[in-house]
C-alpha cells in the first residue's frame, strides 16, 4: 500500500525557514571567526575560507537583488512578506541583518588585514 506523504504549505514553509536559519547561522559563525581571529591574531587557513565564503555569500545576494535564494522559495508557501517570513529572527535582526552582519565583517576583515600587514 502506497501513502501520499505530501506536505502541507505550513510544513514546506516550517523546512524552508529551518534551512534559511541554519545556512545563516553558518555564515554568521563565519563572520564571528573572522572577527575573532582578527582579535586574537590568529591569521590562518580557515579564516581565509571564511572570508572568502562571505564574500561569495555577498555575491549570492547581490545576483538575487539583496536578498535569498530561498526567499522566493518560502514566498509560495506564505502570503506574509513581515520582515522574517522566510527565517527564525525577530523582525527586528530580520530587517536589519545586512547592515548589522557587513558591518561586523568589514570590522573583521579589516582587523585581520591589519594583523597581517603588522
Amino acid at each position: 500500500m502506497k501513502r501520499n506523504r505530501s506536505f502541507n504549505n505550513d510544513q514546506k514553509l516550517l523546512l524552508v525557514k529551518s534551512l534559511h536559519t541554519l545556512i545563516w547561522m553558518f555564515f554568521v559563525m563565519a563572520i564571528g571567526y573572522v572577527v575573532y581571529a582578527g582579535l586574537r591574531n590568529r591569521i590562518d587557513a580557515l579564516v581565509w575560507y571564511a572570508i572568502g565564503l562571505v564574500v561569495l555569500e555577498g555575491i549570492v545576494l547581490l545576483a538575487f537583488n539583496g536578498s535569498c535564494p530561498l526567499t522566493p522559495v518560502a514566498a509560495r508557501f506564505t502570503t506574509s512578506r513581515d520582515d522574517n517570513f522566510d527565517i527564525f529572527l525577530p523582525k527586528w535582526l530580520a530587517k536589519n541583518n545586512k547592515a548589522i552582519f557587513t558591518t561586523i565583517f568589514v570590522c573583521g576583515v579589516a582587523m585581520v588585514i591589519y594583523r597581517v600587514v603588522q
